[in-house]
């Protein structure tokens, strides 16, 4: 059964976005091969058009490459965006702890207030817009107290610059920090059916404090999709080429999957992709569920994902095959 886009509540700060996300590190070219900025502007529009105002972008994708694009996609047609980027993976300072160079950059973890004011404001600009609807600290900076990086995010909101607040890639300790503040909308982390890890450790704090959790990874890098096969050859930087999730064995078990839960698929009138958006949407706690594309063909495929509406039977067949044809896929 299929119905409109699934809308839902960024924590309680009144802003609302699509269920479905659009994701835009790969956009953004950075460990992806690559981009081509027509075809990615033409992904977000159709995004927009398709009724999924969730567009989750950040500094960092390209140094501020995907940002750009982002706001030249939606020039004009702001009103229709709900826009997420992050903060606190710097180059304009060495503050912090370094965490990875690229394109000869030290990129480095810091969430002092300093940063974190002169970000937006570059954010801001790269994106063409006045106001972020959420705004995330993108990986955790040791050397910065929660208190103090929240304190400037909060007077970031005070002054119209971002309508909400969020955290990625946090451990439990952290996000309790964060909520303790009672500052906190929504959470972003990675979370698949091969990676649940959240449903233990961070969506028991998350639920009873209203706080939403955007899932990333959702289709785990594409493995999931049912359209990477054993035979699949991996080129250039794109990160999956050595990555031991993508082993031969693992692309077969995730073929395998695909084939268990195609009659829930044909039922829906639905690609597998679809299904398993869908089935994220659907596990408790979990509020969005972002998912990458770099064209209008994949932009419009994972819209419909978030106007399916699974029965419990199809989640019974689905948590069924997750459990037989899924299981040990290390990496």
């Amino acid at each position: 059964m299929s119905g409109e886009q699934l809308i839902r509540d960024i924590g309680r700060s009144g802003v609302k976005a699509s269920a479905v996300g659009l994701g835009t590190w790969a956009i953004g070219g950075w460990m992806w091969g690559g981009t081509d900025e027509a075809q990615s502007i033409a992904a977000i529009q159709a995004s927009l058009d398709a009724g999924v105002s969730l567009i989750d972008t950040a500094p960092a994708y390209g140094l501020g490459r995907s940002e750009e694009i982002v706001g030249k996609a939606i020039a004009g047609r702001r009103d229709k965006a709900v826009i997420a980027t992050k903060c606190g993976l710097v180059w304009h300072t060495q503050k912090g702890r370094h965490f990875f160079d690229q394109d000869g950059k030290p990129v480095h973890r810091y969430l002092g207030r300093d940063a974190i004011i002169h970000e937006v404001e570059q954010s801001l600009r790269r994106l063409g817009t006045d106001y972020i609807d959420l705004y995330i600290t993108h990986w955790q900076d040791p050397t910065t107290p929660v208190a103090e990086t929240v304190a400037a995010l909060e007077a970031l909101k005070k002054a119209g610059k971002i309508r909400a607040i969020g955290a990625s890639n946090v451990n439990r300790a952290e996000l309790e920090q964060y909520i303790a503040t009672g500052a906190l909308d929504a959470i972003q982390e990675r979370f698949s059916m091969i990676d649940r890890e959240i449903e233990a450790d961070l969506l028991p704090l998350t639920v009873p404090n209203g706080v939403a959790t955007l899932s990333y990874s959702s289709l785990a890098l594409g493995l999931l999709s049912g359209a990477i096969g054993p035979d699949r050859v991996f080129a250039g930087d794109d990160q999956r080429k050595d990555n031991p999730r993508f082993s031969v064995a693992n692309r077969q078990k995730a073929k395998d999957f695909a084939q268990a839960i195609g009659a829930v698929a044909e039922r829906h009138d639905a690609s597998i992709a679809q299904v398993v958006i869908a089935w994220t949407l659907a596990q408790p706690g979990v509020t969005f569920a972002l998912c990458g594309a770099r064209n209008p063909t994949q932009a419009l495929d994972n819209a419909r994902a978030g106007t399916l509406r699974l029965s419990q039977e199809d989640l019974a067949v689905i948590n069924n095959a997750i459990v037989a044809k899924l299981a040990n896929m290390d990496g």
